[in-house]
């Protein structure tokens, strides 16, 4: 039997958007068997595919719309689903020991939004224990012996491989950017609250951000319609200025993935992108406590129920990070709250000091680790995060050992449609039609 590849890609959303109902059916069937044949070895999905549930879907859809010239954006595309989102009908286990009865509700409202839009609820994908760091056993598509990072592991891993085209993951730190980096796809962070969260598995209210997955930069205008209909269609700009973020926060990535970056740049400037370097975020190593502190504080009150009965049912690191929440004091809480905002004002003052469009920055810190002991260091990640502002992730090349690496580009908050145009404006000078 011939070796099945690991990456694969998967029609354009269109192709979906048009089909015949038997097309439709034979297209995501095809993606049934892939995921089968493949999760045995990269452990992508968090629970069974349920094949009968996905041809009711397919029904209801054409039921629905039969007309092809009125169908709404997301027609006919299986989306994977992190498994700390609620699915009507379907248990979560938030990748925890703990009984899923403990996680019923209600089903997310961005899964319900999804489902409006005409895209079918494919399968729960992996994710770290409740998104925090002790991780699943998905593995990178690109080389199995390394992490696909996290918490979404199994969203941005199954796009790499294929086996759907769409994915929605979550990040309070670095869970989509560095996923989507260490798998070579196309990663977005929306704005804080862009996307809903009502129908997530907390793990910080004043930080969580839903995000998503998919393979190509066109795609994202598709899905940021879906959670709001009245954006206004960006056309990709001619000119575009972005800001290098020059200093402690940037010093901390490697050298090799510094020289990298050196090189992207000089191919963004060779596409007609302005760069220009801005010292800002000196404060980084304070920036960083602030948000830690934030974000284990309000995990171990969102875990004080649950923790109190089933604390022999957490894995060490995750008990470790409740314990070390319990201990913040409340009114660094409060501070570190009233942080997000500060630097988001200061980063915006800069973009407005130097006319920038958009930050440019590392999605990671290098490619993928060996091993799936760790999901990889969230540093480049986390003051974009903690300010709320939009990111997404560009795949732009490969590093030293073969594996895929992403630009991150940071916009302005609530201009994520403008970002996302500015994205295929880098990503088409990246690859020399600027």
């Amino acid at each position: 039997m011939p070796q099945i590849p690991l990456v694969a890609h998967t029609p354009e959303f269109d192709v979906y958007r048009r089909a015949s109902r038997e097309g439709l059916a034979g297209l995501v069937g095809s993606l049934v068997e892939r995921a089968r044949d493949i999760d045995p070895q990269l452990h992508i999905l968090a629970g069974d595919i349920d094949g009968a549930g996905i041809a009711r879907q397919i029904e209801a859809l054409f039921e629905r719309f039969p007309d092809p010239q009125h169908r709404p954006p997301l027609f006919g595309v299986p989306v994977g689903v992190k498994d700390i989102i609620r699915v009507e009908g379907v248990p979560i286990r938030c990748g925890s020991l703990l009984p899923p009865v403990l996680f019923e509700g209600p089903e997310a409202r961005c899964v319900r939004m999804l489902r409006e839009a005409g895209a079918i609820i494919f399968v729960q994908t992996a994710t770290t224990e409740f998104a925090y760091f002790e991780p699943a056993a998905t593995k990178n598509p690109y080389n199995p012996r390394h992490t696909p990072g996290g918490s979404s592991s199994g969203s941005a891993a199954g796009v790499a491989a294929g086996l759907f085209p769409l994915a929605l993951g979550t990040q309070t730190v670095g869970s989509v950017i560095r996923p989507a980096s260490f798998c070579g796809v196309v990663g977005m962070k929306p704005s804080f609250d862009r996307i809903p969260t009502e129908g997530i598995a907390y793990f910080s209210r004043s930080i969580d951000h839903v995000g998503f997955f998919c393979q190509r930069v066109a795609d994202i205008m598709h899905v940021l319609a879906v959670f709001d209909p009245r954006q206004a269609e960006c056309r990709r700009p001619e000119a575009l200025k972005v800001g290098v973020p020059v200093g402690p926060y940037l010093a901390q990535a490697p050298a090799g993935t510094l020289a990298w970056f050196e090189t992207v740049l000089g191919a963004l400037r060779q596409g007609g992108v302005e760069v220009v370097e801005v010292a800002c975020l000196d404060r980084i190593d304070e920036i960083a406590a602030l948000h830690r502190d934030l974000t284990v504080a309000e995990f171990a009150v969102e875990q004080e129920t649950l923790f109190g009965q089933y604390a022999h049912l957490y894995r060490p690191v995750t008990a470790a990070a409740i314990e070390r929440g319990r201990a913040v004091p409340a009114d660094r809480v409060v501070a570190a709250r009233k942080s997000r905002t500060d630097l988001r004002c200061e980063l915006a003052a800069l973009m407005d000091a130097h006319a920038l469009d958009l930050w440019v920055c590392p999605s990671a810190p290098g490619e993928a680790p060996e091993g799936c002991g760790s999901t990889g260091d969230p540093v480049m990640n986390l003051p974009w995060t903690h300010a709320g502002m939009p990111a997404i992730s560009l795949p732009a090349g490969t590093g030293m050992a073969g594996l895929p690496l992403g630009l991150q580009c940071v916009g302005r908050f609530g201009q994520d449609t403008l970002l996302a145009a500015a994205a295929a404006r880098l990503e088409a000078a990246l690859c020399g039609r600027g």
